[in-house]
Order: C-alpha cells, then sequence, then structure tokens
C-alpha cells in the first residue's frame, strides 16, 4: 500500500509540476466556516444555479479544494474515499472571479496544496457552451471540473473499476457541496456536457475525461 501511494504521489507530482513553463500558485489556509455543524449543513445543502456578481476569496476556494481531494493523513490518504487509494481523479478550477487569483484554468495539486496554470484567460463562457449554454456556469465567479483517469483504477479492479471511479466521483462532488453550504456559498452538479468540448477547453491528456463541472459561488 506505501509503495502504491509514493507511485501516485510521484504521478500526480508529475501531471501537474511537469511543464517546467507553468505557473504554481501555493494556496492559502482555508478559511474557517460559519459555525455550522455537519448536520445543519447536510439539511441546508440545496443545488444553486444562481449567483451574485461578487467574488469569492482565494482562501474559500482553497478550503473547497482541499475538501475536495486534499490530503488528510501522512500516508497521503484524502478528503474523500477511494477504491484501493487509487484515486484516479483530478481537480480544475477555471477562475473568473476569485480575489487574488489571475483568470484562467487551473489544475489542483493535492500534494502540495497549490494550483498549476494551464492557461491564462476568460474561460467560463466557453465551459458554459460546452455545457449547453448552461447560465449557472457562464454567471459564476469560478467552476470547478472533476475528471477521472480511469486506467488507473481499472488497472487494479478491472471493468468494476469504473463504477469505482463513478462512486469516487460522487464522495468528491458530495464534500464540495457540503463545504460550500458552510461558507454560505452555493454550487450545483452539472453532468449536461459534451465531453470531447470539455476535455480540449482544459487540455486534458488522452486517457482523462469530466464527470462533473460544479459552478461555485454567493447565492
Amino acid at each position: 500500500m506505501y509503495i502504491r501511494l509514493l507511485f501516485l504521489t510521484l504521478a500526480v507530482y508529475a501531471s501537474c509540476c511537469g511543464n517546467p513553463e507553468s505557473t504554481v500558485i501555493q494556496l492559502p489556509d482555508c478559511v474557517q466556516d460559519n459555525g455550522i455543524t455537519l448536520v445543519q449543513a447536510i439539511a441546508q445543502r440545496r443545488s444553486v444555479r444562481t449567483f451574485t456578481e461578487s467574488s469569492i476569496t482565494l482562501s474559500e476556494l482553497a478550503g473547497i479544494l482541499h475538501s475536495a481531494q486534499g490530503i488528510t493523513s501522512e500516508w497521503g490518504f484524502r478528503a474523500a474515499p477511494s477504491a484501493g487509494a487509487t484515486f484516479p481523479l483530478s481537480i480544475f478550477v477555471i477562475a473568473e472571479n476569485v480575489d487574488g487569483l489571475e483568470a484562467g484554468i487551473y489544475r489542483f495539486n493535492p500534494m502540495e496544496h497549490s494550483l498549476m496554470t494551464v492557461k491564462a484567460g476568460n474561460y467560463l463562457q466557453d465551459l458554459a457552451l460546452a455545457a449547453l449554454g448552461q447560465p449557472c456556469i457562464s454567471n459564476a465567479p469560478a467552476a470547478i471540473v472533476i475528471t477521472a483517469d480511469y486506467s488507473i483504477t481499472t488497472s487494479v479492479y478491472g471493468d468494476r473499476g469504473i463504477v469505482y471511479v463513478h462512486m469516487e466521483a460522487g464522495h468528491v462532488s458530495q464534500n464540495i457541496y457540503l463545504h460550500c453550504t458552510a461558507l454560505e456559498l452555493g454550487t450545483v452538479a452539472v453532468g449536461a456536457f459534451t465531453d470531447d468540448a470539455v476535455a480540449d477547453l482544459l487540455s486534458l491528456e488522452e486517457n482523462e475525461t469530466p464527470l462533473y463541472i460544479m459552478p461555485v459561488g454567493r447565492p
């Protein structure tokens, strides 16, 4: 198990930091919640599709990313469970109105609690177009995209690993929902989009597949 986790750590580091032209942004400590208990967050969790024009902070975003895939133990285990600790998921951020973060597309590096720049610029409208024009994406200050490399898990579990990857994506999505609720932010899980268009926008590797889009903002 330790050897597998070490291998996955190196693989994630290489995918996040292997491009010397990419800029790495170290994320700040996570902002504290508003005193909402887990039970209250579960009760208050709703899908939010309309957002104000207000920005979100980099600390708020850092907390959401940590709840999605953050490292929570010295062994490299993460905030969401993963079959066999294979960790096939990656988290991308498309930011346009995040205090302290330039507009652009970023890949989250959980090992370093940092963001790697994929490309600079405003891309939420392009992401919305890839998602059948849904305004909840284009009007949000930022969106999170969950992607998967199925081969990481199927290499251990065979075709059954596909089911495990989908389970894990659901765990991560719910963590994002609950963390947003605790911060009095809103989000919604979007599954209606054209895979190839999202993959092209994020410059995904051939073996990566987008699974979720989750816009984030102030309700």
